[in-house]
This record gives structure tokens, sequence and C-alpha cells, in this order.
């Protein structure tokens, strides 16, 4: 393979015009280098839309010079795009993660140009989308123009992330530190007493599915003892790695993709990203598989682990808005909630604290007016909080509202009971 050329992030970025749409890759392959040779032509630009799922970084769209060239269309919403994503200058779609790439391939939202970060190309001249193929890998195979970081720090991993360098138009070198996020250090007592409420539903041989945050990582903290487990999830963080190491993840029991760990993208420390690197046992791969309901359903007794900013006495979870501020976005909770349901002796799971860091609860007779509905209640199976579990499966609504009652923390339960009251004229 001859010698690749690079150019300048500066010069990469010129091919960039007004109007277009530009996809930023996300979570840890955050291209941050790019990013920046983007805001700094803001003089130049005007009406280019940006989109994205989570994204790590510094890359405030939200500032002042930006307004008027960049509009941020986001498809999941992280901390450092909430604040523009609910100004004038951003928006919100709400979509599964599993049809994202769906809007890209059939037109709902072409992209002209994608800014991607990606491994140095091996012998044959393949890159990998590293910790990040997720929507990624469909952005890459639709855009008209494909501007890529070259990291060396990215981890080459195994799945559905290879790209030829021929795929890219430009190619930048960057070396840099891939972001880093320990959801180890964020605990809370509340926390690790549902991390073992959890954990005690975790049958031998279950197919688990975590989402992102502490709880997950409680979870896998209580599960050293447990055989045979598989691993089919959306996202991948550190908590996994000893278990994979010491054989508790072995994938032997899974009947698609047995003996490998399924994910789709990841974030956490350079642990995390130096395990990955390289290693055929864990497979990365698009989004519209990982997260493909009917693939999902095949594995057995699959856990899907996923969390709620609050849900209402019928069991409705809001888990991307506060009333109508957004906080988050759909992201994959239902693709796993509604395959865990229909695996066999599959358990879907809502976790949560019983109430926030204000005391605030979040088990209420009502959802914020404006809250979007993320999980339905005829799709919520398992609720858990650390005063402990119940299912709502097949229960009545008066049943449910019971039984949510008892989850809540004690000095919000009387005024529950009182909604409820009024409620069911009970």
């Amino acid at each position: 393979m001859n010698s690749p050329t690079y150019i300048t992030a500066a010069q990469a970025v010129q091919a960039i015009k007004s109007g277009d749409r530009v996809f930023i890759h996300g979570s840890a392959a955050t291209p941050v280098h790019l990013v920046k040779a983007l805001q700094e032509r803001h003089a130049d630009l005007k009406k280019v839309e940006i989109t994205s799922i989570t994204t790590l970084g510094d890359i405030d769209f939200n500032a002042a010079p930006y307004r008027e060239s960049f509009f941020f269309n986001s498809l999941f919403v992280s901390t450092n795009t909430r604040a523009v994503v609910n100004s004038p200058y951003g928006d919100y779609v709400p979509v599964f993660l599993s049809q994202i790439p769906k809007l890209f391939k059939e037109g709902f939202l072409p992209i002209d140009v994608a800014l991607i970060q990606v491994s140095e190309p091996d012998a044959h001249g393949y890159c990998s989308l590293g910790t990040s193929v997720d929507i990624a890998r469909a952005a890459v195979d639709t855009s008209k123009h494909v501007i890529a970081q070259v990291n060396p720090k990215v981890p080459r991993t195994h799945g559905d992330g290879f790209v030829h360098i021929s795929k890219f138009q430009s190619l930048v070198w960057h070396e840099e530190a891939l972001p880093e996020v320990d959801y180890g250090a964020k605990t809370s007592e509340a926390m690790v007493t549902i991390g073992a409420n959890i954990a005690s539903l975790v049958e031998d041989g279950a197919t688990l599915q975590l989402g992102i945050g502490g709880i997950p990582d409680q979870v896998l903290k209580n599960l050293t003892g447990h055989k045979n487990l598989g691993l089919h999830t959306e996202m991948l963080s550190d908590g996994v790695i000893p278990l994979i190491q010491n054989g508790v993840i072995n994938n032997s029991l899974k009947k698609i993709n047995r003996g490998k760990s399924i994910t789709s993208f990841m974030i956490g420390t350079k642990k995390l990203y130096d395990f990955v690197d390289d290693n055929p046992s864990i497979r990365v791969m698009d989004i519209s598989y990982a997260n493909d309901t009917s693939v999902i359903r095949q594995n057995p007794k699959v856990t899907a682990i996923n969390s709620a900013i609050e849900l209402d006495l019928t069991g409705q979870i809001c888990a991307d808005s506060m009333g109508t501020y957004q906080y988050s976005g759909i992201g994959g909770q239902m693709d796993f909630i509604h395959g865990a349901s229909l695996s066999e002796g599959g358990k879907p799971i809502i976790a949560l604290p019983s109430i926030t860091s204000k005391g605030i609860s979040r088990i209420v007779p009502f959802l914020k007016e404006g809250a979007g509905v993320v999980t339905t209640r005829g799709h919520v199976h398992w609720v858990v909080t650390e005063y402990g579990k119940v299912n709502l499966f097949g229960k009545s609504l008066k049943q449910r509202a019971t039984a949510l009652i008892s989850l809540a923390h004690p000095t919000h339960r009387e005024t529950l009971e009182r909604a409820f009251r009024d409620r069911f004229n009970a």
C-alpha cells in the first residue's frame, strides 16, 4: 500500500459549504480536532446543519459566534449539546437509535460531509471506526464527502467498523488521547442497593444489555458468582472487563454470535480502549444490527437494564426530557425493552433512584407537562429502585400504582397514595 497523503484540518474542512448537513462521529470517537477547525470557519459559513448522537469533548456550538453559521439538529442530546439543542439554534429528532441509519440511507437526513475519527490504516489500507460504529457506519457509507481524523490512539476494533482509506476524500493525522469517563466512580448508597436488587434478577445463562451510567456498573460488580452470561448490548463500559476476563461473561449459551460479545459503541477509560483493541471476542456492530429487536430476541434470557428520569403511577417512562427541556434522547431503550420482552425468559428492567439529588420523587402521579414517553406502559415490565423491585406486566392500573408506590421514597409515599385515591376514587 502506498503511503496515504495527509492534509491539515483547516484544509480538509474547506470542503464544507453553506447549507451542507455535516455528521459528527460520536462518543469517544468525537473528532474534536476537526470540529474545532470547522468552527474556526464560522465567518465563511451560513446555515450548516450539524447532526450527531452523543458527543464528548469541548465542541460547544451554543457560543454566540456560531449561532448564525450552524444549526445543531441532534439525534441524541449530550452534555455538551443540551444548551444549543434547547435554544433557537438547535433541535432534536425523536427516533429509535436502531432506525437512524434508515434516515441516512433513505434520504430523510442525507449527509453531505461526515467528520469521523479512525485508527491508523493497516497494511491493507483499512482503518477502524474504533469505539463508535453505531450510526457512523451508515454515515460513512452514504455521505458525499468523508473527512477522517486518523489517530493512532483509536483502537482497532472488530466487527462492522472497517473502512478502506479509499472511501475517504480527506485524511488528517492528529494524535490525541481519547476522552475518558469512569462510570464506576459515580456511585451512591442508593445506586449500590439498586445494583444488588437488579443482580438478583439476573439468571445464569442470561444475555445482558446495559445502558449508560453508574447503575449498570454496580450491577456488574454483583455478578461475579454468575455463570455463562452473554453480552449483547448497545454500549460497553469498563465494568464488563473483569467478568469477561474471569469467564463469567463467555457468551457460550447465546443462540447467535456465540462466543462473541456484541456492542455498538463504548465509553470508558483507557483500560477499556486497550482491552477492545484488536480483540476478536468483542464485535462492534452497526446499530441497525445491534439494536434490531428481531436479533435481540433470539438470545436467551435477555436482561435489559435501562434508566429513567421519571415514571408515573401507570408505568409510563420518561427517559429523554425534563418537561419540555430535551435532556437526552430515545436512544436504544425501546429497542432493548421490547427485544428483551420477546426473548425466551427475558427481563426488561427500568432502574432508577427513588428521588433526585434534590429530594424530588422520580415516581410521580403524572409526568411533567411536555415530558416525552420513551417506554410506554404497555412495554414496561420490571421497575427497580433502592426500595425493591416489581413486575408491572399483566397488572391493572390500580395494581401498578400500588406496586410503584411501594418503590417510592418513604417521604413521598403519602403524597402518592393521596394521588392514587384522587385518580381512582379509591
